[in-house]
């Protein structure tokens, strides 16, 4: 006898279905050992092949047998590795480890702690949480004005007042007092996010300038502080009387990355200072932005975005 048909909806696959994941069997054969990730790291700098110096540019280089520096250029007379002039310099680590570091980063979708990290990669836990800074580096993502529309909201991440020491009480009122404040502008494709001082109009305002493009629309709730800005093109939903859509205008997709967010501060990595809030708040927004490409795509992205950046443990 058969059974019940089966709708569409119950036949349709989770999540995006669409992306190509790289399972932890496969990572294993993909990358087994110091050689292939090398390779790796290599097809990112020179995709077509072609050798170039990363000190100085030249293409006047060749591979020679030191083990560390595997290349030299002639013009330059200087050694260099696939470290070189990236977040990874200096590093002492294995290829192999920072590619496994950069794929449990890349496939966890609110981010890893470093204490897994370490567990799993058999490092300290100083060591795991400095790797992960190195990739929050490849994970700043360099967008230019958005074409619009475009969604605007705030978010506040810290622990509640009640809960803190005496001494590190603010005592000026409830809400979100002692809190940081972040905000977020989404083009629904790619968004920021960044950490502000205040929520004041001014702030936000000129947040909001410097973003978009002149003629884009602008969506946001109905805040006080998003109000009066002049050749904006600006529409609100109003949260209070629960209005979460006006048409075309909600600001459902950035508070939706709020949500990742907070789940990721909450969940993951329990305190996040405000010393270096700013670098998760620039970790998240990347990951957004590679949200809809391979696992593979997107580990490339980052060891790319790790090119140019150097970032020393005492900074």
């Amino acid at each position: 006898m058969r059974g019940p048909i089966k709708s569409q909806k119950s036949l349709a696959k989770p999540g995006r279905s669409h992306r190509k994941g790289i399972t932890l069997l496969g990572l294993t054969k993909w990358i087994p050992d110091e050689a292939a990730a090398r390779q790796w790291f290599e097809a990112i700098h020179w995709p077509d092949g072609t050798l170039s110096c990363l000190r100085c540019g030249s293409m006047n280089v060749y591979r020679c047998k030191h083990k560390e520096r595997p290349f030299r250029c002639r013009d330059c007379k200087k050694y260099f590795s696939v470290k070189t002039g990236t977040a990874l310099q200096a590093s002492n680590l294995p290829l192999k480890t920072w590619v496994w570091a950069i794929y449990l980063e890349s496939t966890s979708r609110k981010g890893v702690s470093s204490m897994k990290l370490h567990r799993d990669l058999g490092v300290t836990q100083t060591t795991a949480w400095f790797m992960l800074q190195r990739i929050r580096e490849g994970l700043v993502s360099n967008i230019g004005a958005f074409e619009g529309p475009v969604e605007v909201d705030e978010a506040y991440f810290g622990g509640l007042e009640k809960n803190k020491r005496e001494w590190k009480k603010a005592n000026l009122g409830r809400g979100p007092v002692g809190k940081m404040a972040v905000v977020g502008i989404k083009d629904r494709a790619t968004g920021k996010a960044q950490v502000v001082e205040d929520t004041s109009a001014a702030t936000l305002q000129q947040f909001v300038y410097d973003s978009p493009e002149i003629n884009a629309e602008v969506y946001t709730d109905e805040a006080a502080a998003y109000k009066g800005r002049v050749g904006v093109q600006h529409e609100t939903v109003k949260h209070s009387v629960s209005e979460y859509v006006n048409g075309q205008a909600h600001v459902n997709g950035v508070e939706s990355f709020w949500a990742v967010l907070k789940r990721a501060c909450h969940g993951v990595y329990h305190h996040v200072s405000q010393k270096h809030l700013n670098r998760y708040v620039a970790q998240f927004a990347g990951k957004h932005n590679l949200r809809n490409l391979d696992t593979e795509v997107q580990m490339q992205h980052i060891g790319a975005g790790m090119v140019g950046r150097s970032l020393l443990y005492r900074e």
